[in-house]
């Protein structure tokens, strides 16, 4: 018989942080923190397998369940000495989801849960405070209301401000007891209006309610839209923990927080948090009031006049360093902690690995292996290497003048220029039409997730380091800088107004992260420099892995970005890029209207000397590394004039009339051009094209070999082959341009031809094209078009709906659909290499950055991947954690 519910408490735990795929995060690291011997309040957590029942079988509860429930609630009063629903000495338990990935914010809680008519008054015996009684009791009913019985939340605020009104005062810390327990009252009455029911008294139906709540919340839109940005499966599913309830908000000897092991945006060896005397944990991450800092130090950086936890409470906060380093070296990392503490008793509530920056992941990576907490190779596992995207691009230049608006917390580090909006759907709107945003908040909640997904950046005017806005943009990766308090927001004008500054929706401004600063206008940007942490992360990751890493590059700017990065040599020049020049495309446009191959030889000379100098420079830059050239592409109508004026100045050019331009513009069209007269199929119908790009190869190749002393050895790879016959006539062409520069110039190179796999007939006649090709890169951006029939450019406004209704996993344009388009590569791969042994396989998609993708790639035993530049590094990465991956597996 299955178990559907775990105990924890008083230095036990039935279970382990080994378990968190079926006690989910939470649960697992609150049994794992309890059996340690730290402080956790008793409670007990219904696993993930609950979950799935649930929705399984129509959502309801295995048969067992309920007496499991009850024998949790039995231990949680035992080791609490407190009864469930008693008069005289009430438990009260809060009810929390815990999915085994963080997702912070996005589903339902309960606190206070048990709190009746009866038992409140119980609580104040208890606690001698009437005060701190019924505020508990409203906050519950409140909270309940809203989570389990959908009645808003806003409903009970204007009761609250009414009241407030009412009697004249300004704070909700101005209410007293008689003035709460009328609230509650009111609030009662609100339930009644709008259920046409009273609110439920029984503590057990409400402990139901609100279990039933958080397994509901598992599939409300905020949590499907977190799971869908951060790949998380559905099938997963919740756990929900069941715990007593410690009060921070009982008096001056209480108080609650947050913290972290180490800074989670710089990775900094510092005690990192947040906490708030005389509150509720709730208080801290929603931003409602402004936290105060755990140690001095991060208040003297924040120029915080209130007083630290250090100065405030110094016993208690002996104590949370003492268990700091404790759960950091249990752990073996940085670990990111909720704490209470009523009545000058610490209390751990939440333990899990931290969230942290791109540059706080390397650093604490790095670090822990100095320390001896960790290997090499666990370092280089540690760092997500999509997170690396964030040290990849540009910071604002220091030097550049900033009109400064304010300052706030620099909540999560980068730089972001953009168009101010101040709702998440208003985000989500301009981004679709192209537009760069900053998401505005007073504070962010979980429903805001889509709009700061899509956001440059995000501002909010309330919240700390550690407020939703802050650990989801953290998170994200996108800049955040929080608590702006001088920021005041109207949403209805869609205003903001700084300082007697206003700023309206449109108006474009940057944060930088990093410092807090919020500048009007778009400020300039620099590439920062990857050393340190970096450069040792990208050695140890080097030493593992098994890949090449080449980058898609044709222009100097990006080889040299390439090589900058730890490239390889280069996987795809795309030369189709290179006629697009001003001073080029004239003489393509002229080659195109050309009535006869020598007319059509006669625009191709003009072509030749710039061809030339293209490969020169990427050939000089990339010192003897592989350089892979794919041949002219795309259909000739993309190298035409679409203007009247650009089509007579062609005219004029080529010496015919424009009627004759207009006239080719229209036979050159196509119903589907990605299908059409484009790739190997020019080169077949007219091989002058290819032949003069071989020339300009060959002699480019020569002139650098001389000239350096290094030796060049072009690929040169054939697009859009499908058959042996195609890449035949081709591999002829240029081999003749090969004799004819050699002939010329009395040296000899070495060179390769091989092909670009983009089509499913060349994967599947693999065996029969590598008698011919002596390298095969896969296409995958056209593979994945040809094998799923979808097209690259006109698929954005379905495929978001086919992810969502699980038919696609991911965007197969994004990361590789290994069922189909992968089968394809692997035929492709065992076929080729079945004719040619040691057949070199590379992938220059846009896959190639794609670190699933890349461990795909590993597994079918490829020898490179090629991506553009700024994913070079992610690629490394990618590479050696996959090699890693397959070490392990070859263990098992």
């Amino acid at each position: 018989m299955s178990k559907w519910v775990y105990t924890f408490g008083d230095g036990r735990a039935e279970g382990r942080a080994e378990m968190k795929n079926l006690l989910g995060g939470k649960g697992a690291n609150l049994a794992e923190m309890s059996a340690i011997g730290l402080p956790v309040p008793a409670g007990f957590t219904i696993t993930t397998e609950v979950c799935t029942h649930y929705y399984a079988n129509g959502r309801q509860y295995p048969v067992e369940l309920t007496a499991a429930v009850e024998a949790g609630i039995a231990h949680i009063e035992q080791i609490m000495g407190a009864g469930f629903g008693d008069a005289k000495n009430p438990l009260l338990v809060s009810v929390r989801s815990g999915a085994r990935a963080s997702m912070p914010g996005m589903m339902d809680t309960v606190l206070n849960l048990g709190l009746n008519d009866v038992t409140v008054a119980g609580l104040i015996a208890s606690s001698g405070d009437a005060r701190f009684g019924w505020d508990s009791y409203r906050r519950f009913i409140q909270m309940y209301s809203d989570v389990v019985l959908g009645i808003d939340h806003h409903h009970f605020e204007e009761l609250l401000e009414e009241l407030k009104s009412d009697r004249g005062y300004d704070l909700d810390t101005e209410l007293q007891a008689d003035d709460w327990k009328e609230l509650v009252g009111a609030y009662k009455g609100k339930v009644q209006e709008k259920l046409g029911r009273p609110f439920p008294d029984d503590p057990r139906e409400q402990l139901w309610g609100a279990v039933g709540a958080v397994f509901s919340s598992w599939m409300n839109q905020r949590a499907i839209t977190y799971r869908r940005l951060h790949d998380i499966p559905e099938s997963w599913g919740t756990a929900v923990n069941v715990q007593a309830m410690v009060f921070g908000n009982m008096g001056d000897d209480c108080a609650t927080g947050v913290a972290f092991t180490r800074d989670p945006s710089t990775g900094e060896n510092v005690f990192y948090g947040e906490y708030l005397i005389n509150a509720q944990g709730e208080d801290v991450v929603a931003g409602i009031r402004t936290p105060q800092h755990l140690t001095v130090i991060g208040k003297d950086r924040n120029h915080s006049t209130l007083p630290a936890m250090e100065e405030a409470m110094p016993e208690m906060f002996v104590e949370l360093d003492r268990i700091r380093h404790v759960l950091e070296k249990h752990y073996r990392d940085m670990q990111d902690m909720e704490f209470t503490i009523q009545r000058n008793k610490l209390w751990m509530l939440q333990t899990r690995n931290g969230k942290r920056t791109s540059a706080a992941a390397l650093k604490i990576a790095i670090d822990f292996a100095h320390e001896g907490l960790i290997s090499h190779q666990e370092a280089v596992l540690r760092v997500d290497p999509a997170q690396l995207d964030q040290l990849l691009h540009p910071m604002l230049d220091p030097n550049a003048p900033r009109t400064i608006l304010t300052t706030g917390l620099p909540a999560s580090p980068g730089a972001a220029s953009g168009r101010v909006v101040f709702t998440a759907e208003d985000a989500e709107d301009w981004a679709r039409r192209g537009e760069k945003v900053i998401l505005v908040r007073i504070e962010t909640s979980p429903e805001d997730i889509g709009g700061m997904h899509v956001a440059e950046g995000i501002l909010t005017s309330r919240g700390g380091m550690t407020s939703h806005a802050a650990v989801v943009a953290r998170g994200m990766g996108r800049p955040c800088v929080a608590g702006a308090g001088s920021v005041r927001i109207n949403y209805a004008e869609k205003v903001m107004t700084i300082l007697g500054r206003e700023i309206k929706e449109g108006d474009t401004v940057t944060l930088d992260g990093s410092s807090g600063q919020v500048i009007f206008g778009e400020v300039p940007t620099i590439q920062p420099e990857l050393t340190g942490d970096f450069g040792t992360l990208m050695e140890w990751a080097d030493a593992v892995r098994r890949l090449k890493v080449r980058a898609n590059a044709e222009t100097p700017t990006d080889a040299r970005t390439a090589r900058s990065f730890g490239a390889e040599g280069i996987g795809l020049c795309r030369t189709e890029h290179m006629f697009f020049d001003p001073k080029r495309i004239i003489h393509v446009r002229q080659m195109i209207l050309a009535q006869d191959e020598a007319g059509r030889r006669q625009a191709l000379e003009k072509l030749l000397p710039y061809q030339r100098e293209d490969f020169v420079e990427l050939f000089t830059i990339m010192q003897g590394l592989p350089v892979t050239i794919r041949l002219l592409d795309p259909p000739l109508h993309e190298f035409l004039p679409h203007t009247e004026e650009d089509m007579r100045e062609v005219a004029e050019a080529a010496g015919v009339d424009i009627k004759a331009v207009r006239s080719a513009a229209t036979a050159l069209s196509e119903s589907n051009p990605m299908l059409g007269h484009r790739g190997c199929r020019l080169g077949v119908t007219y091989p002058e094209i290819y032949e003069m790009q071989a020339i300009a190869i060959f002699e480019a190749a020569v002139q650098v070999s001389k000239a350096t002393g290094q030796t060049v050895v072009p690929e040169i790879m054939i697009p859009l082959v499908a058959t042996r016959r195609e890449l035949d006539l081709m591999k002829a062409v240029v081999d003749a341009a090969a004799g004819k520069v050699f002939g010329e110039t009395g040296v000899t190179l070495e060179y390769a031809v091989g092909t670009m796999i983009e089509l499913p007939r060349a994967a599947l006649r693999a065996g029969e094209i590598a008698e011919s090709a002596e390298f095969f890169s896969f296409g995958t951006n056209d593979l994945t078009q040809t094998t799923l029939g979808i097209s690259r450019d006109d698929s954005a406004h379905f495929l978001e709906t086919y992810q969502r209704k699980g038919i696609y996993e991911k965007d197969p344009f994004a990361s590789l659909d290994q069922d189909g388009v992968g089968e394809l590569v692997q035929i492709a791969a065992e076929r080729g290499r079945k004719t040619r042994a040691g057949l070199k396989l590379g992938i220059c998609g846009e896959h190639g950055g794609d670190p699933a993708s890349i461990h795909f790639c590993e597994q079918t035993g490829l020898d490179y991947v090629s991506c553009s530049p700024f994913r070079v590094p992610i690629a490394r990465l990618a590479a050696a954690q996959a090699a890693l991956g397959k070490a392990a597996e070859g263990q098992k």
